[in-house]
């Protein structure tokens, strides 16, 4: 695992710095946006004081604050692999280039000792889960990491009442950033209440937390900009499309989640894109103000 000098001067000199993920990078959006998208979040994160950590693998190396020049060449490559943490140790095994999910980008975080991480939305329960039984790691990985995650809740394609009980009982603490009511990546609604903190309060909570050796990470739910709200029904419709296409073309797995994306962006003529591009630099910008309380509080 290589640490970039910026990411080991600011663990040295203990400056607030924020994780993130490449799976936006590398499935999430298509080129050049997805790079365009990496490097403003990480502008993001700079211009509210932290330093930024955008995590990756290239060619069986773990790098722990990709330069501009790897996210450039992240963003290209073909057949890159989208890694949850269990598949890491493939792609450093046989040489191969990855993109971090929450999962993968938490575990490394933490190895690097790195306590906030900003993303989009969190993987979770998968809506007819009785059927597939499928359930993103994501949810795992947070019940045994100490970490802060910010996030716009989870992903409305999934079933977030199941994503959010099973949270629940694996420990994990949902807070609310300024809001009482669990957002839904496009949508700031859910009718899912939560406790409503400030970014001074979260890293009380941290540390407070980490005293009583308390497991599991905190999901911070950061709700999507008023102005790029996607209304709740409209996003519902074309979720159900989609989930019909992908029932008819027989795609399952890890193929879920960038399938459902990609033709909910051709639904929507591109607003979702738009949304979700706005969503991850306000989560960036939470993430940044919550890392600087943690480092000018002295509360790690």
């Amino acid at each position: 695992m290589r640490i970039s000098s910026k990411v080991i001067k600011a663990l040295e000199n203990g400056d607030p710095i924020v994780a993130l993920e490449t799976t936006i990078i590398t499935h999430g959006m298509p080129y050049p946006q997805n790079v365009e998208t990496a490097l403003e979040v990480e502008s993001v994160v700079n211009e509210y004081g932290s330093i930024p950590a955008t995590i990756g693998i290239l060619d069986g190396e773990i790098i722990i604050g990709l330069s501009q020049d790897e996210i450039e060449t992240l963003g290209k490559k073909k057949d890159v692999l989208k890694v949850s943490t269990r598949e890491i140790s493939v792609a450093v095994a046989k040489g191969l280039s990855a993109g971090t999910t929450v999962s993968a980008t938490s575990f490394l975080a933490e190895k690097a000792n790195i306590k906030v991480f900003a993303t989009g939305g969190i993987g979770g329960v998968h809506r007819e889960v009785n059927e597939t039984f499928d359930i993103s790691r994501d949810l795992e990985e947070l019940a045994e990491r100490n970490i802060i995650v910010v996030s716009s809740g989870v992903k409305s394609i999934l079933d977030v009442e199941k994503t959010v009980e099973y949270l629940e009982t694996k420990g994990v603490l949902i807070l609310g950033y300024k809001i009482d009511e669990f957002p839904t990546f496009y949508s700031r609604k859910s009718g899912i209440k939560i406790n409503p903190v400030t970014e001074n309060e979260v890293a009380k909570i941290f540390r407070t937390k980490k005293l009583l050796k308390v497991p599991g990470a905190i999901l911070v739910a950061n709700p999507i900009p008023e102005e790029f709200e996607i209304d709740y029904n409209t996003m519902e419709i074309w979720i159900n499309e989609a989930l019909q296409e992908m029932k008819e073309k027989g795609i399952t797995g890890k193929g879920v989640t960038p399938f459902l994306l990609s033709r909910i962006f051709e639904i929507s003529k591109g607003k979702s894109l738009e949304a979700n591009i706005a969503l991850i630099k306000d989560n960036a910008r939470v993430a940044s103000l919550i890392a600087r309380e943690i480092a000018s509080n002295g509360l790690d």
